[in-house]
């Protein structure tokens, strides 16, 4: 849409929305079916896993796993892309799947690591539990942290 910047070195995938004013700084990586709302920042060497969904006016200066909503500040997880999910066929069960490994990864206060441990030994190997956990695997930045209530 109107005013977005993508930088240099960038790998965007297919099937993106990138609102108004989102920008792109240099060698960002953007998985498939992602949805930046206006207004996001996206900070240099950053990736973003497929499927995820970035609220306005969000600065992400940390990778964004596959598959979820990112929102607040700083940027935190705030559950899954079900709707976007939806809306590209996933069903139910599949969903919720991926609810439960996000909820170990961040609701449980694991370190990523124990999270890590525990999604490979108790969850079924599927291609988007392996791909979310690669994803963690991968990220040179960091992945964004959970969101924690100040009150």
């Amino acid at each position: 849409m109107a005013y977005c910047h993508i930088a240099h070195d960038c790998i965007v995938g297919n099937n993106c929305i990138f609102s108004n004013n989102s920008t792109l700084a240099g060698h960002v990586s953007i998985g498939d079916n992602v949805i930046l709302a206006g207004l996001v920042a996206v900070h240099q060497f950053v990736s973003i896993g497929q499927h995820a969904f970035v609220t306005g006016g969000s600065l992400v200066r940390k990778d964004v796993p596959p598959y979820v909503k990112a929102a607040r500040e700083p940027l935190s997880y705030v559950g899954i892309n079900s709707v976007g999910l939806r809306r590209r066929g996933y069903k139910s069960e599949k969903i919720r799947e991926i609810q439960n490994i996000y909820r170990i990864l961040y609701q449980k206060n694991y370190n990523n690591s124990q999270a890590v441990q525990i999604i490979e030994a108790e969850m079924e190997a599927t291609p988007e539990r392996d791909e979310i956990l690669q994803f963690i695997r991968d990220s040179q930045r960091g992945i964004m942290k959970g969101y924690f209530s100040t009150t």
